[in-house]
């Protein structure tokens, strides 16, 4: 998008000043001024694979992207796949595509405090609708019965590219949706998905790293993006920061918003829908297990780079329940808070029941974080700056995401019905893959399937991309037609 345009819808008007700061606060010392460095969009960004003509100019590039992207079948379909527990025991729990929803509306708050707070974002404000965007979409590519789903489908990948949710978020954005295709009639494959702007595509390039095609069954998941898309990232690339050499360090600040916003939104509201669904309370958490503490407390180190143990978790919960119990009153010791938050909870039968305090803790909570964000600047790249989170709240954020998955991923119950999504997506694969697999097909997948004749890699990437794109009800329902004594009806269309 034009830089004209972004100054105009988002921040238009604004006194110029002088370059924010790389001290801890997050601001440059740098003296030289805004209008002396490279203006944060260029003409080159609004490029497309296939280049259209502007026939509403009363909006911009980024604004037609995001219209694409709600209007779309792959954004429809996140409100069918799992975020932490399963759609079908609760409408009141998470999914794919609220999750999304709330990681775009913080990273939209991120960037406009941001182009508030830093001199150089007041003349070249970032583009709110493009954080945005990308928070709509960064979980695109998730497959069924979440990472379970994604370690299936790369098992059965992993002599034919790997599978991984934002490769293949990529891959639909930029391939599988049904807008566009090429003009170029001698294509086999001639599609072009949504046919975003390189810059929108950049927006979810959260890893500079091509995933191997062929793996050793020792190798982990690679967190990256596909071979067959090394070219098109490379004129993302190039278009977007042409002069740009560092290799594996390519990450817009649209991204890295984005990035910190999935980071916060995964940290709280998992958390409380955890405490919603029962498996989590205050009491519990702070009488957990030394050994799940150890667990996480391993974690976070690892992520933050610093030695962390069990008693470091412990004074995150310590201090979170302290602010919602006094209010954050400082005449109150943590050991009185956490007695009356616990006691008030037992006497209301748990903060399950509690709205006003569930809510009171997730608003204190993406607050606190959404403020603890600092900007690292690129005098050379602007549009590279990074972006990232002061210490403490790392800590805090890193504290909460990975306690979350530890006692609630872990726990039987979940762990139960991860494994039947293992399984499902397995079978699934292995039948579609299988000599006469095609003919489960629907009609489209199975033309395209055809096409590849001389390509085997080219067709297990067919049944992977239709797998990837199943709802976890879909894939029950599509398993149950090759597997159950009660199959549905041959008259609903697969």
């Amino acid at each position: 998008m034009g830089r004209e345009e972004v100054g105009s819808s988002e921040a238009g008007g604004r006194e110029k000043g002088c370059i924010p700061a790389n001290d801890s606060a997050g601001n440059s010392k740098n003296e030289r001024k805004s209008n002396d460095l490279k203006p944060l969009y260029a003409q080159s960004d609004r490029s497309r694979e296939l280049e259209e003509p502007v026939t509403e100019r009363w909006r911009s590039d980024t604004r037609r992207d995001y219209a694409r992207v709600i209007h779309s079948p792959a954004f429809r379909r996140l409100q069918g796949k799992t975020q932490l527990f399963p759609g079908h025991e609760s409408d009141f729990f998470r999914n794919r595509l609220t999750h999304s929803l709330e990681v775009a509306q913080i990273a939209e708050s991120i960037a406009y405090m941001l182009n508030e707070q830093h001199d150089y974002f007041k003349d070249n404000p970032i583009d709110t609708t493009l954080c945005a965007l990308a928070g709509l979409v960064h979980d695109l590519g998730h497959p069924p019965f979440g990472h379970n789903g994604e370690h299936a489908l790369d098992d059965k990948m992993r002599a034919y590219g790997g599978f991984e949710g934002n490769a293949q978020t990529f891959r639909i954005l930029s391939r599988l949706e049904k807008k566009k295709r090429s003009l170029n009639g001698d294509d086999i494959d001639d599609r072009l998905g949504l046919n975003l702007t390189y810059r929108s595509l950049a927006s979810i390039l959260k890893y500079d790293r091509e995933i191997p095609n062929i793996r050793e069954e020792s190798d982990g998941l690679v967190k990256g993006y596909y071979s067959d898309d090394a070219e098109l990232v490379s004129r993302v690339k190039l278009s977007v920061a042409p002069d740009f050499k560092e290799s594996g360090g390519f990450k817009t600040i649209e991204c890295a918003i984005m990035d910190l916003a999935d980071d916060i939104a995964y940290s709280t509201y998992d958390l409380e829908d955890s405490l919603k669904a029962g498996f989590l309370t205050p009491a519990s958490i702070l009488s957990s297990d030394q050994r799940l503490l150890e667990r996480v407390a391993e974690k976070v180190g690892r992520s933050i780079e610093t030695s962390v143990d069990s008693q470091d978790v412990l004074d995150v919960f310590f201090e979170i329940f302290q602010d919602i119990a006094t209010g954050g009153a400082q005449d109150s010791s943590p050991e009185l808070a956490v007695f009356n938050i616990v006691k008030g909870f037992e006497q209301s039968r748990g903060i399950s029941e509690n709205g006003y305090l569930r809510t009171e803790l997730t608003s204190q909570l993406v607050g606190e974080f959404i403020s603890g964000v600092r900007l690292k600047f690129n005098d050379n790249f602007p549009n590279l700056s990074k972006v990232y989170l002061e210490k403490g709240v790392r800590r805090k954020v890193e504290t909460l995401k990975n306690y979350t998955f530890e006692a609630t991923i872990f726990s039987t119950r979940l762990k139960v019905a991860e494994y039947r999504g293992y399984e499902v997506v397995s079978r699934i694969f292995e039948a579609l893959a299988g000599p006469k697999g095609y003919l489960l097909m629907p009609d489209d997948v199975r033309g395209l399937w055809l096409q590849f004749e001389a390509n085997a890699s080219a067709r297990m990437r067919v049944v992977c991309d239709f797998v990837a794109g199943m709802t976890d009800r879909y894939a029950l329902e599509f398993y149950a037609r090759l597997h159950s004594d009660n199959p549905q009806s041959i008259f609903k269309p697969i």
